[in-house]
């Protein structure tokens, strides 16, 4: 069993870590069951149903580490799981008390490296970067959450490097970052570099938080757009906004109506995107991905974003909403993504916590 003391050696990179592109191969999803109903207030009776199509989907190809509080919790995923077809060998409940369910950030953050193998060819091994979550610098509740990656060290026998920067704990969340496993990684201004607004590594400025990015994830190349849609209370995550496809190519949604309150700040984002230069010095080819119309609840505006899909072994899994442009999104994506289905998930309800499918997900890499 690894131990679970920071690794002071070293740090991931300088040994040969970096953290490979989510559609690469993956030994398993994580995943949070939800059980927070204040995330979803009027709507959860909804959401383990909807958590119940997304396992479905995702267990097709892989395995999935369903982090639960206790018995009961995973008596009622198994009824859920069993009602919508999921095959139940394909999950591992993990016990672990949990604030909320949003496991892209809150869930291990794998790094990898191919080593020598005595006797054969190339080998991998895999090992977890702690981020040490603070709920985004926005909520209390998040010392449970925390936790997360010293429990999915212990469960895999991985080593644990504790990310920190002058001697404190870093903090960065996984819906945060986008990286093309080639050395690329984007990020947003709005989320980690603002000095005032949910400032997640107080006194730490641009040139300490790219060299503690490098350090533990292994990438070379970093590369800020500005702002995320309204509605995101990480305050401009990634993850809704751009994501890569492949190594070479990525999709950046567009706000095509002037009107609306995120045309601007997108259309920021497609000004700096000319500047954009891969690790190897070339321009990525970046396509346009709609927005869906405004959703609304309770008259607040949500972050929805069909930029929020996550990459599992057996299909792309997008977010849906009951808008013309669902389809328009899942057709563009379905010709990025040639070597596996591109399916869509109503997330009407479940972007009503603020967040959506690739904010509850994260790969475990085979």
């Amino acid at each position: 069993m690894a131990s679970l003391k920071s690794i002071t050696a070293s740090t991931p990179a300088a040994l040969g870590y970096s953290m490979p592109a989510e559609w690469e191969p993956h030994a398993a999803t994580w995943l949070g069951w939800p059980h927070n109903a204040s995330d979803w207030p009027g709507k959860f009776e909804l959401i383990p149903w909807i958590y119940g199509e997304m396992v479905r989907k995702i267990s097709a190809g892989e395995n999935v580490r369903l982090i639960i509080r206790h018995n009961k919790d995973k008596q009622f995923a198994r009824h859920v799981f069993k009602h919508v077809g999921v095959d139940l060998r394909k999950i591992q409940f993990v016990i672990h008390p949990t604030n909320r369910g949003w496991t892209r950030d809150t869930g291990p953050i794998f790094v990898k490296k191919e080593t020598k193998a005595k006797s054969a060819g190339a080998k991998s091994e895999t090992a977890i970067v702690h981020f040490h979550f603070n709920a985004w610098a926005k909520y209390d509740n998040w010392r449970k959450d925390t936790k997360v990656p010293e429990t999915a060290a212990k469960l895999l026998g991985k080593k644990l490097f504790h990310a920190e920067c002058g001697g404190k704990p870093f903090v960065i969340e996984g819906g945060g970052i986008e990286l093309n496993g080639r050395g690329t990684l984007l990020s947003t201004e709005e989320c980690y570099l603002d000095p005032k607004i949910q400032v997640r590594n107080p006194g730490l400025g641009k040139t300490e938080i790219e060299t503690t990015l490098k350090n533990y994830l292994g990438v070379k190349n970093i590369f800020w757009l500005a702002k995320g849609p309204k509605g995101d209370d990480t305050h401009g995550h990634i993850d809704d906004i751009c994501r890569f496809v492949n190594a070479k190519t990525l999709v950046l949604v567009r706000e095509k109506n002037p009107r609306d309150e995120n045309y601007k700040p997108l259309a920021e984002n497609w000004e700096r995107i000319r500047d954009l230069r891969l690790e190897d010095g070339h321009k990525p080819e970046v396509v346009e991905l709609p927005m869906p119309a405004p959703l609304y609840f309770d008259g607040v505006r949500l972050p929805a974003s069909y930029a929020n899909f996550y990459i599992c072994n057996a299909a792309v899994i997008v977010p849906t909403f009951n808008d013309p442009n669902d389809r328009v999104a899942l057709g563009i994506l379905g010709e990025l993504f040639k070597d596996r289905p591109v399916v869509g998930i109503h997330a009407v309800d479940l972007v009503w916590g603020f967040g959506s499918l690739h904010c509850l997900t994260q790969q475990q890499p085979a």
